[in-house]
């Protein structure tokens, strides 16, 4: 896993007006990047419907929301629909973007072990660094835990 003062790795993706991006682009601009299992379950939505709800505050400050799962675009596209989040999710089917950033790995889940994304949130400096990591993600507050981060 990356550690606050890494440099955040690079990577494409599409933004919500279906341009092609680069996470370098946002050098000058505060980036939330968070990673998470899957679209359209409980904890996931929950987190996902928590960042929708602090988009106002973070637009405000100039802060981009960017979510990363394994999940394809066209299930991202139906999700982003489904709760209207208006954020960009990167379909990372590869996991280059999941290993790049350290958020693969043992996971255990009603006494069963197996791989899989851990729920990481990165907040990324205007200089492209990682200022903080967050890996105990309270889904249904995570808007309120970034802002305590960022206001501290």
């Amino acid at each position: 896993m990356l550690d606050v003062g890494d440099k955040a790795p690079n990577f494409e993706f599409k933004e919500l007006d279906g341009s092609a991006k680069k996470l370098s682009d946002y050098i000058g601009t505060r980036v939330i990047l968070y990673f998470y299992p899957k679209d359209d379950t409980p904890g996931c939505t929950a987190q996902a419907c928590s960042l929708r709800d602090g988009m106002h505050d973070f637009e405000k400050s100039g802060i981009k929301v960017i979510g990363v799962s394994m999940d394809s675009e066209k299930k991202h596209n139906s999700f982003k629909l489904k709760y209207q989040l208006p954020f960009v999710l990167v379909a990372d089917t590869d996991k280059k973007v999941i290993e790049s950033y350290g958020v693969w790995g043992r996971k255990k889940f009603m006494g069963r072990e197996y791989d899989g994304i851990l729920r990481t949130t990165y907040i990324i400096g205007i200089d492209g660094k990682i200022e903080h990591r967050i890996d105990k993600v309270n889904t249904k507050e995570h808007n309120r835990q970034i802002n305590e981060l960022l206001n501290n």
